[in-house]
C-alpha cells in the first residue's frame, strides 16, 4: 500500500513540474476541431528554403564573372 501512495506522490510532483514550467504555453484542452483547430506552418521548411536560396545566389554570380 506505501508503494501506491509514493508512486502518486512522485507523479504529483512530476506532474506539477511540467505544469510549472510549460507557464501559459500548455493547453489541456484536448482536441480541436473545426475552426478551433490551428495549423501553424513548419518554420523549419521556410528557413531550410530561404537559406538555400541566397546560398546559390552568389555562386551564379560568381560563375558568370
Amino acid at each position: 500500500m506505501w508503494k501506491i501512495v509514493v508512486g502518486f506522490v512522485l507523479f504529483a510532483a512530476l506532474s506539477m513540474y511540467v505544469i510549472i514550467k510549460a507557464g501559459d504555453k500548455a493547453d489541456m484542452g484536448g482536441e480541436k476541431h473545426g475552426a478551433d483547430a490551428v495549423h501553424a506552418p513548419e518554420p523549419a521548411a521556410s528557413a531550410a528554403a530561404a537559406a538555400a536560396a541566397p546560398a546559390s545566389a552568389p555562386a551564379s554570380a560568381a560563375s558568370a564573372q
